[in-house]
C-alpha cells in the first residue's frame, strides 16, 4: 500500500468512527493503531505504548492544564461573575445596548481567569441572560452576545487552547499569551460595536434607554478587585520573572480558591465539584493527547506530512494564501470536531508547512502569529452554525429561544470575526507588538 493510500485509510478510519459516535480520543487512538500497525507490526507497536503514554504525561509542562482548569472551577463556583457582572452593567448600562456589552464586558474578565470558552459562556449566561430578559432584550440579541462573548474565554489569556499550541509547537507560552492580550482586547470591542451597530440598524431588539440603569456602588466596586489582584498576581508574576507559567497557574488556582472562601462561595459539596470536573476535563484531554500521539506517529512514518509541506514550498504561491486555505480548512473542520481536537491532529500537519515558508519575519514570530490566527479561527468555530458549540450551551440554558434565533443573533459576531481576522493576517505587528517586551 503506497503512504498516499495509508494516510487516506488512517484518515478515513477516524471519520468513520466519529461519525458512528465512538469518542474523538478513541477515533484517532483507533486510526493510528491501525496506521502503526500496517507500518511496523505489533511489536514496534506495543513497544511504542509501552513507552509513549508515560513519556507523554510524565511532562512537567502538561501540568500547566489542569491548574488552570482548576482555576476557572474555582472561579465559576466561587461567585465571581455576578460580581464582573454587577460591575460592567454599572459601568455600560447607561448606553443603547449597554447591559449586551456589559455582557461581553463580563465574558472578556471572566475569560482572564478561567481560559475556558465553555466555562464563560455558561457561567456569565446564567448570571447575565434573566437581567438582559428582564430589561427587554430580544432572546436573539441576548443569547448570540453571550456566545459570542463565551469564545473570549479562549482568545485571551490564560487560553487552554493556547496552552496546548505551545506545547505541541515547543514555543514560549508566556509569550503567546503575550500576543493573545491585543487581538482579546480587539475581539471584545469589536464585538461590543457589533451589538452598538446591531441594536440601531435592527430596532426592537433592544430598549431605547435602559430603565434604572444599575446604580455605580462601592460593592460593586469592591466586587471586582479580587478578580484584578488574581489577574495582575498571576501575569505579573509571569512576565516579572518571578515564576513560570506552570507556577503562575498554580498561583492563581491557589489565590482564586482563596477568594471563594472569602466571598463565602465555597463548601464542601462545590470544592469537590471543582475537582471532579478539573479531573474529568484533564482526563479528556490527556486521553484526546495519547490518540493524537499515536496517529500522528503513524502519519509521521509514511512521510506524507513531509512531503505535503516540500510541496505547498515548491508551489511558489504567496504564504498569506497558504495560511488562508489553512485557516478556511480550520473553519470546515469547526463544523465536527472541537477545539482541542481540531489542534491535536491537524497542528503537527500544518505546522511544519507554515514554518516552511516565508513570511518575511523570524520563524519564532511566525509560529507565534500563526498560533493566534489559528486561535481565532477555532473560536469562530465555537460559533458558526451548524454546530458552534456556545451556540447549543447558549441556547439549552435559555428555553424561550430558539436555536434559529440564537444562529441568527451570533451573525453580527462573525462579521467582526471575519473583519478582526483579516487585520491581523495583513498586520501581524498587532499581536507581536507586545512580544517584543519578553525577553
Amino acid at each position: 500500500m503506497s503512504p498516499l493510500m495509508l494516510t487516506a485509510l488512517i484518515f478515513g478510519s477516524m471519520l468513520v468512527l466519529m461519525a458512528i459516535r465512538v469518542p474523538i480520543a478513541v477515533s484517532m487512538f483507533s486510526a493510528g493503531a491501525i496506521g502503526y500497525v500496517a507500518q511496523t507490526g505489533w511489536l514496534p507497536f506495543a513497544n511504542f505504548l509501552n513507552t509513549q503514554a508515560f513519556a507523554r504525561f510524565a511532562s512537567y509542562d502538561l501540568s500547566v492544564i489542569p491548574l488552570f482548569i482548576l482555576m476557572g472551577h474555582f472561579a465559576t463556583k466561587g461567585g465571581i461573575s455576578k460580581a464582573l457582572f454587577e460591575f460592567a452593567a454599572a459601568v455600560m448600562g447607561r448606553f443603547k445596548g449597554g447591559l449586551a456589552m456589559a455582557s461581553l464586558l463580563a465574558c472578556a474578565a471572566f475569560g482572564a481567569i478561567s481560559g475556558s470558552s465553555v466555562a464563560t459562556a455558561a457561567t456569565i449566561t446564567s448570571v447575565a441572560l434573566p437581567e438582559m430578559r428582564r430589561h427587554g432584550y430580544s432572546g436573539r440579541i441576548a443569547t448570540g452576545t453571550l456566545a459570542a462573548g463565551g469564545t473570549l474565554g479562549i482568545q485571551l489569556p490564560p487560553s487552554i487552547v493556547l496552552v496546548i499550541y505551545a506545547i505541541l509547537t515547543e514555543q514560549n507560552i508566556s509569550k503567546l499569551f503575550a500576543a493573545a492580550v491585543l487581538p482579546g482586547i480587539i475581539a471584545m470591542f469589536g464585538y461590543m460595536i457589533a451589538v452598538g451597530v446591531y441594536v440601531r440598524m435592527v430596532p426592537g431588539h433592544a430598549p431605547n434607554v435602559e430603565e434604572a440603569p444599575p446604580p455605580m456602588t462601592l460593592h460593586a466596586v469592591l466586587g471586582v478587585l479580587p478578580i484584578l489582584v488574581i489577574f495582575l498576581l498571576v501575569f505579573g508574576g509571569i512576565y516579572g520573572g518571578f515564576f513560570t507559567p506552570t507556577e503562575g497557574a498554580a498561583v492563581g488556582a491557589a489565590t482564586t480558591f482563596l477568594t471563594a472562601l472569602l466571598k463565602r462561595e465555597m463548601d464542601f459539596a462545590r470544592l469537590r465539584e471543582c475537582f471532579y470536573g478539573t479531573a474529568t476535563s484533564a482526563a479528556m484531554i490527556f486521553l484526546i493527547f495519547l490518540g493524537a500521539d499515536l496517529m500522528n506517529s503513524a502519519l509521521a512514518l509514511t512521510q506524507v506530512p513531509n512531503q505535503l509541506a516540500a510541496v505547498v514550498a515548491g508551489w511558489g504561491v504567496s504564504p498569506l494564501l497558504v495560511v488562508v486555505a489553512i485557516l478556511l480548512f480550520y473553519v470546515l473542520l469547526g463544523a465536527v470536531m472541537d477545539e482541542l481536537s481540531m489542534l491535536l491532529l491537524t497542528i503537527p500537519i500544518f505546522f511544519p508547512i507554515v514554518m516552511g515558508l516565508d513570511f518575511g519575519m523570524p520563524k519564532e514570530s511566525a509560529a507565534i502569529w500563526f498560533g493566534i490566527m489559528v486561535l481565532m479561527t477555532v473560536g469562530f468555530g465555537l460559533i458558526a452554525p451548524p454546530v458552534g458549540l456556545n451556540v447549543y450551551i447558549v441556547n439549552g440554558l435559555s428555553r424561550d429561544v430558539s436555536m434559529g434565533e440564537t444562529y441568527r443573533g451570533v451573525m453580527p459576531f462573525l462579521l467582526s470575526d471575519v473583519i478582526r481576522t483579516m487585520l491581523f493576517l495583513f498586520f501581524p505587528i498587532i499581536p507581536l507588538w507586545l512580544v517584543g517586551f519578553i525577553r
